[in-house]
């Protein structure tokens, strides 16, 4: 039996986003002393491709390509100019909401050049999954800095390297430590919330989902994937064992999938500014459904 808690869920969460998102006061201004590239000396970078990046300063008129890139930003203290998607990140990353009025940049898959372009940005931030010829494009704009969207083999650590190599970019080393010493100890204060609430070592399963076609198609996370590899530095223990990408860690499975899993408890991800809850309503319709109810 599937038991829903979303109480563990947002516990989870807290923990995967404190890394990047959380703890420190996104608001706040980023920290100027020392370990902070001072404003007007030249920096030199090798990004996640290994290409290498030379900037004129710290940068500070930044666009954001990625909402994982947008979010370590604004946890810098760092307001990007221009964001991809500025509706769905407002509606998928609550944890660190923007503070200024960016321009939307278009769709994380095609932004914009002509928008990017008329922001004047002196650096875009961008991840490995954006297709070869749009870096092309936006490199004509302005120094582009491209960070490894994800890592199986060390989310953890590849989340930490990616902050501190946009940090570096925009003179924020500071902040960048105060933001991973404030994962680190949400990582403590979770475990000892779990062991409290008895639940040290639990099973879990996390998944989000979406309907496709009236069909509920569901995505695991499963063993190399951010949030599994948080979570299992809880002290829990994944109950998906199905198949992973390597990148992402993430699975595919329907409704009836949910039922092999036995009983664990069932974390789940979702907004409900961009429509209905599958978890909520779909599921609650179906024999699963009725099972997955607290």
């Amino acid at each position: 039996m599937i038991t829903r808690r979303r109480t563990l869920a947002m516990t989870a969460l807290a923990a995967a986003t404190a890394l990047t998102l959380t703890a420190c006061g996104t608001t706040e201004e980023a920290s100027t002393g020392a370990g902070t590239t001072p404003a007007g000396e030249q920096i030199t970078l090798t990004d996640g491709t290994g290409a290498e990046v030379t900037l004129d300063g710290p940068a500070t008129k930044v666009v954001g390509t990625e909402w994982n890139v947008v979010e370590n930003l604004v946890s810098l203290g760092v307001d990007p100019v221009g964001v991809a998607d500025v509706a769905g990140y407002s509606a998928w990353s609550s944890a660190v909401p923007l503070v200024n009025e960016p321009a939307d940049i278009g769709t994380r898959g095609e932004p914009s050049v002509e928008t990017i372009a008329s922001l004047a940005p002196d650096l875009i931030v961008a991840t490995t999954d954006l297709p070869a010829d749009a870096i092309t494009q936006l490199k004509a704009i302005a120094p582009v800095l491209q960070v490894n969207s994800a890592d199986g083999s060390k989310q953890i650590q590849q989340s930490e390297d990616n902050l501190e190599l946009i940090a570096k970019a925009t003179g924020t080393e500071d902040k960048a430590t105060e933001v991973v010493g404030a994962y680190d100890q949400a990582v403590t204060d979770a475990k000892a919330k779990l062991d409290a609430a008895g639940l040290a070592g639990s099973k879990f399963l996390f998944a989000d989902a979406y309907v496709d076609a009236g069909a509920v198609a569901i995505r695991p996370f499963g063993t190399g994937s951010l949030i599994g590899d948080v979570t299992t530095e809880l002290g829990l223990e994944n109950a998906w064992t199905g198949e992973v990408d390597p990148a992402y860690g993430l699975g595919s499975t329907d409704v009836e999938g949910l039922t092999t899993v036995g009983d664990v408890q069932f974390l789940y991800n979702s907004n409900s500014t961009q429509g209905d809850d599958p978890f909520a309503s779909t599921l609650a319709a179906t024999p699963c459904g009725s099972r997955c109810r607290s």
